[in-house]
């Protein structure tokens, strides 16, 4: 049946045909540019002129840098200079449009505008910001400032505070105190502790002596509580404590 027919690789063969078509290119823009800059010189020293980007030229001997549209060119109408305006050419006394005769197939951009349009662009974000913040300081409620306490309000308090206070005697606390580890009974009374509230009897004791564990457990949730991390409440004559979920999840109020 003949010769079978090869495969065409049409993928590679686009990538290489732009590949051919990128250098040539490359090389008209090259030979553009060395033609249209052959015939100027540098206003300044009179060296030969090389093309660095669109827009901008360098002489070879002193390299001074410049812009050859504005340098050489003059508008049509008027014999006025050139001057940059965003993307394009105009001239500065008639305001007519301007084609550059220096620009191979790109547009040259006004540095200077797009640097003060970024820096406004900046500064209204930065007062954006500050609005902002104004908005959300306004917006926040003024501190709660609670009355003072009425220790009068609750018949009979002044009399039990005074119990509490008054005639203490310390050597009877001694032997509470040998042997005590706070550390030790908070960490094992966070263990049965939960967001579900639960009796301050149903937490298993610690130690041998009953009656001592009991009152190291209070002790040890009243720290706890005073801390933040639990909460305690009173049901008929039931103690019941359970974890603080703000504290826990780290929403509680700032100190």
């Amino acid at each position: 049946m003949g010769q079978e027919s090869e495969e065409i690789d049409i993928i590679g063969l686009s990538f290489r045909l732009a590949e051919s078509v990128s250098r040539l290119l490359a090389h008209a823009r090259r030979f553009f540019y060395e033609v249209v800059l052959s015939s100027y010189a540098c206003p300044r020293c009179g060296g030969k002129l090389a093309m660095l980007r669109d827009g901008r030229c360098r002489c070879t001997a002193c390299g001074r840098d410049l812009d050859p549209t504005v340098a050489f060119q003059r508008c049509s109408a008027c014999g006025g200079m050139p001057v940059l305006r965003i993307s394009r050419y105009r001239c500065r006394a008639c305001g007519a449009d301007i084609q550059s005769r220096f620009l191979f197939d790109g547009l040259v951009f006004d540095a200077e505008y797009f640097r003060q349009k970024m820096a406004e662009s900046r500064h209204r974000k930065c007062d954006k910001r500050e609005q902002v913040r104004k908005m959300l300081a306004e917006s926040r409620s003024s501190p709660v400032s609670p009355p003072p306490a009425d220790l009068e309000a609750i018949p009979g308090l002044l009399d039990a505070l005074n119990g509490l206070t008054v005639g203490v005697d310390v050597a009877a606390w001694l032997p509470l105190c040998k042997g005590f580890d706070l550390n030790r009974y908070q960490r094992h009374v966070q263990g049965y502790l939960s967001d579900v509230e639960l009796g301050f009897d149903d937490i298993p004791p610690l130690g041998q002596d009953t009656r001592l564990d009991r009152i190291w457990r209070f002790i040890a949730i009243i720290f706890l509580a005073h801390a933040g991390q639990v909460i305690i409440e009173q049901e008929g004559q039931r103690i019941l404590v359970r974890q603080n979920e703000a504290n826990r999840e780290g929403q509680g109020i700032p100190g």
